[in-house]
């Protein structure tokens, strides 16, 4: 399954290839399947260091969270709303954090 936006799906992709394979120019598999030749290219250069699996999507997910807050972070707010049962504001100064990550990190 093609994520929205793609112009092409995973068959269309392969017809790219094999249109490449039987000897057609970039230039003119571009124009028959109405992408760009840069397109093309992409789709051959993953099929050739991929095989057939570099034709599927890939996920957009970003491969790390930087902003994430980290586990012990979150344990020790979770510790300090549990043992003082205070708001946001007060365990952000407590902990030097910022008040709008205490409270994210409460509402999970």
């Amino acid at each position: 399954m093609s994520h929205r936006n793609a112009r092409t799906t995973f068959h269309g992709r392969l017809l790219i290839v094999r249109r490449y394979q039987a000897g057609w120019p970039k230039a003119h598999i571009a124009k028959a399947m109405g992408v760009s030749r840069k397109c093309v290219h992409t789709w051959i250069s993953r099929f050739e260091t991929e095989g057939e699996d570099g034709l599927h999507d890939r996920s957009s997910r970003p491969h790390t969270s930087p902003t994430r807050v980290r586990p012990s972070v979150e344990n020790q707010i979770v510790a300090w709303r549990k043992r003082h049962r205070c708001g946001p504001d007060e365990i952000a100064a407590k902990l030097g954090i910022c008040p709008r990550t205490v409270s994210r990190v409460l509402n999970r």
